[in-house]
């Protein structure tokens, strides 16, 4: 990971670790990069943070400063902009939002002309640049000189090809929405709406301070309550920015990241449309989905956590579904990235398929109690690598044998340990992970 980047984009409290000043750097230095032998074309979208209005006019003046063409989506979702750059020939698309973080926070990720998240190396130039490791670059004067122009016509024509994958109606389906106040808002009930459903939508109404607040998928038990309450069929909650989407059954009960990988997979399998008859998921996926899988012979990869290390595995292998416990879903064929819209279209694909309930298409799998704690260390490495604590990991493993695991892991972001066990019982994860955090602090690894 670089200074600034990390593997969901630029990310931090606005005008505190993210500023204009370097949202407009960015806009330099992405219209000067793809613009040295082109104009380069350069599309924008937003979510409903207060803030990402000012990091929009930024990044476009930053933009159009280096002779670029800026194009503006206005408020929509991080898949809607991943799907315009690919189908309309752009050299790159950027996203202003921090995902499913609260509304003071917000974040720059910056997308591929293949519709991917950024390479790593780009990456790493503009960070160059903001930090003065690089001359400084040519302004654009006169005709050079780029514009910006409304493109929500894009936004439109996402919101069609979501329309367009449905396989039959969804008439007399009762389906609540969740729109977290966020990107989904304006896309998720015009599509449902137009598949003819009768939906039912809340948090609907941002105001650029209410986004992810009490609400959308970090909050689930507000949808569950609200499915139960109105007796409906589904419901499905986004975060901030649409990426990801947690399901609701028809008894309130949470349908996960892992459940959908295994009922979207299990059902593309049967159809023999599941490459490999394989998923990949993180190391942090539910051993309860490895059993599932076993018992019907569907393969899976791990990979480290992050959709960017799932969504490399796929490509690598020719996979087509894959994903996080957390509801960010790729489905390789329809799109290039997480979308919560996208797969709750999928789920209701199986349902309306299968016609059977959302609970009855997961009640193979058998959810096993996860307990994660942090810790903060004053290294990881060190942490890690320790004799006593991996001794005290090893002896954990055994112990649980094929009824648990545990995994140790350093924290991508922060100089924290996770410590997570899944076990048949809570008792059993407390007290495993206790046992492994104890010799953590007893070795005077831990920061007091």
């Amino acid at each position: 990971m670089g200074k600034y980047f990390g593997t969901d984009g630029f990310r931090g409290e606005a005008n505190v670790v993210l500023t204009v000043e370097h949202a407009f750097k960015v806009g330099r230095y992405l219209g000067w990069y793809f613009g040295q032998e082109h104009k380069a074309r350069i599309v924008i979208g937003k979510d409903t943070r207060r803030s990402s209005y000012m990091f929009e006019y930024a990044l476009a003046a930053g933009l159009t400063a280096s002779g670029a063409d800026a194009y503006l989506l206005h408020v929509t979702t991080t898949p809607s902009v991943s799907y315009v750059v690919r189908t309309e020939d752009f050299d790159c698309g950027i996203m202003i939002s921090a995902s499913h973080n609260p509304y003071y926070d917000n974040g720059i990720k910056v997308i591929n002309g293949k519709g991917h998240k950024m390479e790593a190396e780009v990456e790493e130039k503009i960070e160059r640049y903001i930090d003065g490791e690089t001359e400084e670059l040519p302004l654009a004067t006169k005709e050079k000189v780029g514009r910006t122009i409304d493109y929500s016509a894009g936004r439109n024509r996402y919101i069609g090809h979501l329309i367009a994958l449905a396989t039959r109606s969804f008439k007399d389906m009762r389906i609540g929405l969740d729109c977290a106040n966020g990107s989904s808002f304006s896309i998720a009930k015009s599509v449902f709406d137009a598949l003819g459903a009768k939906t039912y939508v809340i948090h609907n109404e941002p105001d650029g301070l209410n986004i992810n607040t009490n609400c959308g998928s970090t909050h689930i038990e507000v949808l569950q309550e609200f499915v139960k309450e109105k007796k409906l069929d589904v419901g499905f909650a986004y975060d901030g920015d649409a990426d990801r989407c947690i399901a609701v059954d028809e008894n309130g009960e949470v349908v996960n990241g892992d459940l959908v990988l295994y009922m979207c997979g299990k059902y593309l399998m049967e159809q023999g449309r599941l490459a490999g008859n394989t998923i990949v998921t993180t190391v942090m996926s539910n051993l309860g989905l490895y059993k599932a899988c076993d018992k019907i012979g569907m393969k899976y990869e791990q990979t480290a956590v992050g959709d960017k290390y799932v969504y490399e595995n796929m490509m690598q292998n020719g996979f087509v579904l894959g994903g996080e416990q957390s509801g960010h879903i790729i489905f390789s064929k329809h799109a290039r990235t997480g979308d919560g819209i996208l797969t709750s279209l999928m789920i209701m694909e199986v349902i309306m398929e299968k016609k059977q309930t959302l609970s009855k298409l997961c009640e193979e799998v058998k959810i096993y109690p996860q307990l994660l704690q942090n810790v903060r260390v004053t290294d990881k490495k060190t942490a890690q690598e320790n004799p006593a604590v991996q001794k005290a990991v090893e002896d954990v493993a055994k112990a649980l044998g094929s009824d648990g695991r545990i995994l140790v892991r350093e924290s991508g972001t922060e100089p924290v340990i996770r410590v997570m066990v899944e076990a048949a019982e809570d008792a059993l994860c407390k007290k495993y992970v206790t046992q492994v955090v104890d010799v953590i602090h007893a070795e005077g690894l831990a920061v007091s």
